[in-house]
Parts: C-alpha cells; sequence; structure tokens
C-alpha cells in the first residue's frame, strides 16, 4: 500500500460494510425515541437513554483504537466488536425497565463504537494517494440508511413500533457477517508506534475542528433524538417520517458522488465553513418552519451539507493534520468529542428543555451551528486545509 506499490481497493466488500452499519442507524435511530415513547419513557428520560451510545463513543473508539494500534488487528476488532455488540442487544428482550435498558445501551454501543473508525483506517489505508475517493466508497452508508429508514417506517407503521427491537437486531447481524467479508489488510498484525496523540491534538487547527465538530453534534443530538417525535406532534404518519429521514440521505448520496470534486474545487476550510453555515439555517427552518411541508423538505435536503460534506470533509481533515502512526487515534478522538461528547450533550439537553417547546430546542441549535462557523472562520488556517 505504500512504498509505489498499487493496491487493489475491495470497493464492494468496504462500502458493503457501510452499507449495512449505517442501515442498522437507520432503522433504528429514527425510531428508537418512538420505542422508548410507546414504552411510557418522558422526554427526559428519552434524552437520557439516547444520550448512552454517544457517551460511550467518548472512551470505547479510544480504547479500542490503542488495542489496534498495539496489536495491529483492525479487522480483528471490528468482527468482535460486532458480535459482541449483537449479543449485547440481546438483554433488550429481557425486561423494559429504565435502568435496564441503561445497561444494555451501555454494553452494546461500547462495543458497536469499536468498530466504525478501525473501518475507516483500513478502508483509508486500501485508498492509500487517493482519500479523495472515500465518498464513493461511504455513500453505500448512506444508500443502506434509505433503505432501512424507509422501510422499517412502513414495517411500524403497519406492524407496530413493538417490532423495532427485531428490526434492530437483525441489523446487528448483518455488520457482523458483513465484517466476516472484508478482506485482511496487508499491515493486519503490524503493531504501530504511535506518535504522540496528544501533541497532535494540540494543534490550533485541530483544536478549532473539534470544537466545531462538537457544537455540530450538540445540535445534531436535538434532531436524531426528537425529530420524529416532533414530526408526529405535528401529525405526520410514521410512513412520512421515514420518507423525511430518506429524503435528507437521498441528498447526502447525491453529495458523495459529487464530493471529490468539491474537495478539490472549492478545498477543505471552504467545504467545513460552508456545511456549518448551512447547519446553522437548517435547523432554524426545522424549529421555525415545519408547519409548511415544502420548507421542511428543503432543510432535510441540507442534511447532505450538515452531515455529509461536513463529515467527509473531516475524514479528510484528521489524514492531513495527523500522521499517519496517530491516524486511528484521530479518528477515534474525533469520533469521542463530536459524536460522543457533543452528540450526548445535545440529546441530554434536548430532553431536558423539549417542553419549552421545538423552536426554542432547534433555535438554540441553529445559534451554536453559527459559532461554530464563526470557530471555523479563525480557526481553520493551516494550509494544510487548503
Amino acid at each position: 500500500m505504500s512504498g509505489g506499490t498499487t493496491t487493489v481497493v475491495p470497493y464492494w466488500r468496504l462500502s458493503g460494510f457501510y452499507f449495512f452499519y449505517f442501515a442498522l442507524l437507520g432503522g433504528m435511530f429514527p425510531y428508537w425515541p418512538l420505542y422508548l415513547q410507546n414504552a411510557g419513557f418522558d422526554a427526559e428520560h428519552i434524552g437520557a437513554l439516547l444520550a448512552i451510545p454517544m457517551l460511550t463513543k467518548v472512551v470505547a473508539p479510544n480504547i479500542w483504537s490503542w488495542l489496534a494500534d498495539t496489536t495491529g488487528r483492525r479487522l480483528g476488532i471490528i468482527q468482535l466488536g460486532s458480535l459482541l455488540g449483537f449479543i449485547c442487544f440481546t438483554g433488550v428482550f429481557i425486561d423494559d425497565g429504565f435502568w435496564w435498558l441503561a445497561i444494555v445501551m451501555v454494553s452494546y454501543s461500547f462495543f458497536w463504537n469499536a468498530v466504525l473508525p478501525q473501518h475507516e483506517v483500513i478502508t483509508l489505508n486500501y485508498l492509500a494517494d487517493k482519500p479523495e475517493r472515500y465518498s464513493r466508497l461511504r455513500l453505500w452508508g448512506s444508500v443502506g440508511f434509505i433503505i432501512a429508514v424507509t422501510g422499517a417506517g412502513k414495517l411500524y407503521e403497519n406492524a407496530g413500533i413493538d417490532t423495532f427491537p427485531w428490526l434492530a437486531l437483525g441489523l446487528l447481524a448483518t455488520i457482523f457477517l458483513s465484517s466476516l467479508t472484508i478482506p485482511k489488510p496487508l499491515e493486519e498484525g503490524t503493531r504501530v508506534q504511535r506518535d504522540s496523540l496528544w501533541r497532535a491534538a494540540m494543534q490550533g487547527s485541530v483544536l478549532a475542528f473539534l470544537c466545531a465538530g462538537i457544537l455540530l453534534q450538540i445540535a445534531h443530538g436535538a434532531y436524531y433524538s426528537f425529530f420524529s417525535i416532533y414530526m408526529e406532534e405535528l401529525g405526520y404518519t410514521r410512513t412520512a417520517i421515514g420518507m423525511l429521514w430518506s429524503i435528507g440521505v437521498v441528498a447526502e448520496v447525491v453529495v458523495f458522488i459529487v464530493m471529490h470534486n468539491l474537495l478539490l474545487s472549492f478545498g477543505i476550510r471552504t467545504v467545513l465553513i460552508a456545511s456549518l453555515v448551512l447547519a446553522a439555517l437548517r435547523w432554524f427552518i426545522i424549529g421555525y418552519g415545519s408547519h409548511w411541508f415544502g420548507l421542511l423538505i428543503f432543510a432535510q435536503c441540507l442534511h447532505a451539507f450538515t452531515f455529509g460534506t461536513f463529515h467527509a470533509a473531516a475524514i479528510d481533515t484528521i489524514r492531513r493534520l495527523f500522521k499517519p502512526s496517530t491516524q486511528g487515534g484521530g479518528q477515534a478522538l474525533y469520533g469521542a468529542v463530536s459524536f460522543g461528547i457533543g452528540g450526548a450533550l445535545g440529546s441530554f439537553l434536548a430532553g431536558r428543555y423539549w417542553s419549552e417547546g421545538a423552536e426554542f430546542v432547534f433555535g438554540t441549535a441553529s445559534f451554536l451551528c453559527a459559532i461554530a462557523a464563526v470557530i471555523a472562520w479563525f480557526g481553520f488556517r493551516d494550509p494544510r486545509l487548503h
């Protein structure tokens, strides 16, 4: 993979894992709040439970990343984490009390959160000097999300939300099975001598990047936890809610197809800042304009930028700002800080203040993304991001 050798990229096996991993997100995460609401939990408890997978993301990826760098067995960790995540989730069938569900979510998400950062590293290693092609592999994750979120919405409307745990368990099984098809990387089993991750993280541009990421994901926490509930309150059916989720990801797929050209034409810095500005616009529309269906569709199309372009550019940001020996740690740090701390805070705070109204919650999310855009404007000055 280095030294001038040519490596054949196992496109379908790498993209297949993305497909099933994000199919789980599509079939599970938009409907977790509705399942918990149906089980009798109030908004504050729903927010607390949905914050748990985000909190484990603060710790778990860093532990697994250290283990992967120490042993060199990234693929083995992906397969082990997928299997143990599946096994732990079966606990959801034992009891539906708050504390028991909290234990189940801690255990399954600790292992489930291990897998994606390691797969990202394997994928980027296969892409070698063509990292801009990452989005063409990652778009299949969006396709999986679209199929799952649309199909799940119809399933839950026709068969009831009680079928949610069975579908989630089945999707977890597909992640494990797809992990068995990932080809063994050439460097599998090779230990990595890590440079200082702390030194890399203390770069000014990295700190600005992480601050912007955490603010963006605090805003997304409200969306992931309460968008479906908010839409039901407005009178939308579960099929319609599934379609609204899928519209955003369809737009994301389109952006992933052209992401290669976007990064080459505008540069990482411009793409990251534009994504944050559009995120501020999106949350403002959802908070104050969701009664107008056409405006809501437009806001969902902005998901292409609030997640798609930011995430793809973020992956390349880590590649540029972190040395090869800290790539795994950089991916884990990004996930822990932004999706972990940011997502958990967003979910918890949204549940805590949901009684203040959706306008207040999503208006605050919009304000946070505007602050993130300002941080990005002044903080993303590193020439490696141009």
